[in-house]
């Protein structure tokens, strides 16, 4: 299985210019089954891939009571891989200070600026995250239905601010296949007690997307295809 998720991110990278030779990359790992198949993908990714690179795993622990990092840090050890984690007072800002109604997009904006500036405070200019075909598709539909345009997150992106670029190296891989690989490899997920987890338009959207899968069952892949052929801005492969 974990040839078949590197095979699928290796071809994702090669398709859009995502890795130099020579470079380490940070990997974003949340400790969910998301990150944590991206993180076996890329360390095995790393063997074989004609530009060598290296890989350090960053972990931003946001301050959520009750939640335990340490099987992140086993794996990276069984991976061979370098691990840093930092705390932040994210969470208790949100909730507690600002006393967030609609907390998701403020969260995930501090959230993405705390780690740039992990990154760059490693000596890194790249971090991959997580996001998978599922995500990709489901963010399309967001836009489309509740924002009323055409848009996507980016395969790769450039933070101009920070100087650091995002690389998405899973857009080719289907949730069900990293759900499948996490159950196979017994993956130590780490649970996230986030009031909100679980709770969102994102999960109307997913639950929109399944519905109409029943009576149209290459939904996703129309949609992805569309995308791409489009393209999306930053969509149109190498």
């Amino acid at each position: 299985m974990i040839n078949k998720i590197a095979g699928y991110v290796r071809r994702c990278v090669d398709d859009y210019d995502m890795i130099n030779d020579g470079e380490t990359v940070a990997v974003g790992v949340s400790g969910g089954k998301d990150s944590l198949t991206l993180l076996c993908a890329l360390a095995e990714l790393r063997k074989y891939h004609p530009k060598r690179f290296e890989i350090h795993a960053v972990t931003l622990d946001m301050g959520i009571k009750g939640m335990d990092f340490s099987p992140v840090r086993e794996l990276c050890k069984e991976l061979d891989v370098p691990f840093t984690m930092e705390f932040s007072d994210i969470s208790r800002i949100i909730f507690d200070e600002r006393k967030e109604k609609n907390p998701c997009s403020l969260c995930a904006k501090m959230r993405r600026a705390a780690l740039c500036n992990m990154v760059k405070g490693l000596g890194f200019n790249k971090i991959a995250l997580a996001h998978h075909y599922d995500d990709a598709v489901e963010t399309f539909l967001l836009s489309l239905l509740y924002e009323g345009r055409l848009h996507c997150f980016q395969p790769v992106t450039y933070l101009c601010r920070t100087g650091v670029t995002q690389i998405r190296p899973m857009l080719y891989v289907e949730e069900k296949t990293i759900i499948r690989f996490a159950k196979e490899q017994a993956l130590n997920i780490v649970h996230n007690p986030c009031p909100l987890n679980g709770v969102s338009k994102r999960e109307e959207v997913k639950s929109l997307i399944k519905t109409l899968g029943k009576e149209h069952r290459d939904i996703k892949s129309k949609l992805f295809g569309a995308m791409k052929r489009y393209p999306l801005e930053g969509w149109e492969s190498i």
